[in-house]
């Protein structure tokens, strides 16, 4: 994850310099520092992003294959009818 680094006593004094008061600055300084911690990265996202996906191959391969039984099913029932069909009228 990627971090931004910088110095916070720095910032403070550049706040108190440009107007802030002291807690002010103090405080906006504390927000920032808390909110660099839950940045994500583009790594993260993207590894994220891969999990989703594999998650949802694995699902329309489950689906695929109880589509293609299901088609099988219907065949052989399909097949079966015709065939009593064919040999009521025969």
């Amino acid at each position: 994850m990627a971090t931004i680094t910088f110095d916070t006593l720095e910032l403070v004094d550049k706040l108190k310099t440009a107007g802030f008061a002291p807690a002010q600055a103090e405080a906006v300084v504390r927000v920032i520092s808390e909110a660099q911690s839950t940045l994500v990265s583009n790594q993260t996202l993207d590894h994220r992003l891969k999990e989703t996906e594999l998650r949802f191959d694995a699902r329309f391969e489950r689906i695929d294959g109880e589509l293609k039984l299901n088609r099988w099913m219907l065949g052989v029932l399909l097949a079966g009818i015709i065939s009593l069909v064919l040999k009521a009228f025969f």
